[in-house]
């Protein structure tokens, strides 16, 4: 993406954005600012310490934390690419953001929550050949190969993220203001001059690869789980086998159902006003609650948990 044609085709129209504010009644904006603070610090806290103890604690060592540990990462920072702006709108309706920036942060939106499909899709692979393989599982997830599905998955986010906002804001716009939070495809492409029927398809295919193809092979990887759990024998063993996947299965769903009828409902059912109730879903809940299902879920995650926060407080000075 050149930002300097991108600039220079919407200098002529127009030059920044400002957002469609959620209340213009002062009392509701100064509540909603400390909402939405609040929110964003219980967020960046929750995940901060999920990776606190995933790089900690030696007992986390596997591959199913090292990627959790990658979500959690990633959630911060797709969490992070909106809500500042967001605050700074919500606390003064007048706030506008350039054109350019307003570039950015859909590349880094679009880039990180697809990168958080991907990552979603590669841990139910890693489920599955925990529980088909576990003598060789060890040998098949190693290191290297976690890193490397890691940066597919970044990669994968980060052209398709590049093809998509290049291609957004080769357009001309009209309008300034945006009836969202955040430089969404779908709110932008509304603003623009010229004919986005290429553009729509173009994101209705950007959508397909980055939530349907995930999601079907995620549902693939479930059915041979499922199997390879109706095999064991013990029923102990069984319950232990859909413990450790059904908090990656909860995540699953709360992620790609809200963005699936974001990005994958016909043009003509989209309601403005719903896509950014949606977005506020996968904006502050789906982050909010990830960290929280994977830790009351998983033994391992709260006995280390408990373990460090033990430490700290030793560690204090009497």
């Amino acid at each position: 993406m050149h930002l300097g044609n991108m600039g220079h085709a919407n200098q002529s129209l127009v030059t920044e954005f400002v957002f469609r504010p959620f209340s213009s009644v002062p009392t509701t904006q100064q509540l909603l600012f400390v909402l939405f603070l609040l929110l964003y610090l219980a967020i960046v806290m929750s995940h901060a310490s999920i990776l606190w103890v995933v790089c900690t604690d030696c007992a986390l060592h596997a591959p199913m934390y090292f990627f959790l540990g990658s979500l959690s990462g990633l959630e911060v920072c797709y969490t992070t690419v909106v809500v500042p702006q967001m605050l700074a709108s919500v606390w003064d309706a007048r706030t506008t953001i350039p054109v350019a920036s307003c570039g950015v942060q859909m590349f880094f939106f679009v880039a990180l929550g697809s990168a958080d499909c991907f990552l979603l899709a590669v841990m139910a692979y890693d489920r599955y050949v925990a529980i088909q393989y576990p003598l060789r599982y060890a040998l098949i997830m190693t290191r290297r190969l976690c890193w490397r599905l890691l940066a597919t998955s970044l990669s994968l986010g980060g052209l398709l993220s590049l093809e998509l906002t290049a291609l957004v804001f080769a357009l001309p716009f009209c309008s300034r203001q945006i009836n969202h939070f955040l430089c969404d495809v779908p709110p932008v492409l509304r603003l623009a001059c010229g004919d986005t029927r290429l553009h729509q398809t173009v994101l209705f295919s950007v959508g397909v690869a980055v939530l349907a193809l995930p999601f079907l092979l995620i549902c693939l990887s479930y059915a041979l789980i499922a199997a390879a759990v109706l095999r064991i024998r013990s029923a102990k063993g069984r319950r232990r086998a859909f413990h450790t996947c059904s908090s990656h299965l909860t995540v699953v769903l709360l992620q790609y159902g809200c963005c699936g009828l974001v990005y994958l409902r016909p043009k003509a059912g989209a309601a403005e006003d719903e896509d950014r109730h949606l977005a506020l879903i996968y904006t502050f809940a789906t982050p909010l609650l990830n960290p929280l299902i994977y830790s009351l879920r998983n033994r391992d995650i709260k006995q280390a948990l408990s373990r460090a926060l033990r430490r700290t407080l030793t560690a204090q000075p009497r």
